[in-house]
């Protein structure tokens, strides 16, 4: 059962955010009330329905004792008795702790890992997959930067994603995705084995990282097309340092002014990501256990082509529907991860 004193402190505050905000006089904390009120509300909304399911038990166990009554309260008890363990399950749901990313955009970068020019068409794959999967969610999905191989592979790409909830449902994608498959370059019909890896990271806001002009190296260089199809005969390429972590960022569209827009949001968000994982590293000793750890050297599923089937290593889920998961049908699988990673939530508080 869920402690009602903590039921009466979140009500308490919501009340509180809800008469300061009708106040109108926050000045420029009213963003940050106007956030935390946006979380509480579906909070309080279960607090009420479990409060109100709590009050009619009490009332139909009383009915009991009138002779008059106790006909109907009999009816009445199964049936609200059966309501309170599914109102209790998704308050404690609701109470669980949120990752404050949840909401916000997500860059996706996708490299090809070990295969050679396989795994370069399966990161184009995945790449579809993605964009198909942002199309079925009214998601906007854009290519920021991409590099092609001559086959049509993908060496290199980098997107930007933007629409409700994100970072909540892509964040579990972070991992080396392996494909077991007969290349098209294959001439002996062997299966071979190949693998990319792909990084979801949460967009950075403003507030999120500061970043020291003195600590950038900023150049500009000649932009080249792939396949060497077309070169851009301005310096229009943007390449930027993070000195003190040595991270770099290369954006090549024709417009310099667009490439140090491009660059610098990508730098922010790749630092922001780095700062998020120090402090997931100091919170948990163990972070590979975790679902949606965000671990980019961990192998978290199988693509199968032979047998049309995906596993998920995370949670042992195989499905046999591997085309339609490459169409972007990716809703089973982080339904399922959302899933275990409440259970590991709930797990941990009841602890």
């Amino acid at each position: 059962m869920v402690p009602l004193d903590k039921l009466m402190q979140i009500t308490q505050r919501f009340e509180f955010l809800e008469a300061q905000m009708a106040q109108g006089d926050a000045g420029a904390d009213i963003a940050v009330l106007a956030r935390e009120y946006s979380d509480l509300k579906p909070v309080v909304e279960q607090v009420v329905e479990y409060r109100q399911l709590l009050s009619d038990l009490e009332e139909a166990e009383a009915m009991l004792a009138d002779p008059e009554m106790k006909e109907l309260a009999e009816e009445e008890l199964p049936a609200l008795r059966e309501r309170l363990p599914v109102v209790e399950q998704a308050l404690q749901l609701s109470l669980l702790p949120k990752d404050a990313a949840d909401a916000r955009p997500a860059m996706i970068e996708i490299r090809p890992g070990t295969g050679g020019d396989e795994a370069a068409l399966f990161a184009g794959d995945l790449l579809r997959m993605y964009q198909n999967y942002a199309a079925n969610h009214g998601w906007k999905f854009e290519i920021i930067e991409q590099n092609i191989t001559e086959l049509g592979g993908i060496k290199e790409v980098i997107a930007h994603v933007q629409g409700d909830g994100v970072f909540a449902r892509l964040k579990y994608e972070s991992g080396v995705h392996r494909v077991q498959r007969v290349p098209t370059t294959e001439s002996g019909g062997r299966v071979h084995t190949s693998a990319a890896t792909v990084a979801v990271l949460p967009e950075a806001e403003d507030v999120d990282i500061q970043i020291d002009p003195n600590d950038l190296r900023i150049d500009t260089m000649r932009a080249s097309g792939a396949g060497g199809q077309h070169v851009n005969t301005t310096d229009s390429a943007v390449r930027i340092l993070h000195i003190p972590t040595g991270i770099i960022v290369v954006s090549s569209e024709k417009s310099q002014h667009r490439n140090r827009e491009i660059a610098m949001q990508v730098m922010k968000t790749r630092l922001y990501d780095l700062e998020r994982q120090r402090v997931d590293d100091e919170r948990s000793a163990d972070r590979k256990s975790q679902v949606g750890s965000g671990d980019r050297s961990e192998r978290i599923r199988t693509y199968n082509f032979p047998q049309g089937r995906v596993s998920d290593h995370r949670i042992n889920l195989t499905l046999y529907k591997l085309d339609a998961v490459m169409q972007g049908d990716l809703d089973e699988i982080i339904d399922a991860l959302q899933a275990d990673a409440q259970a590991t939530l709930l797990a941990e508080m009841e602890q």
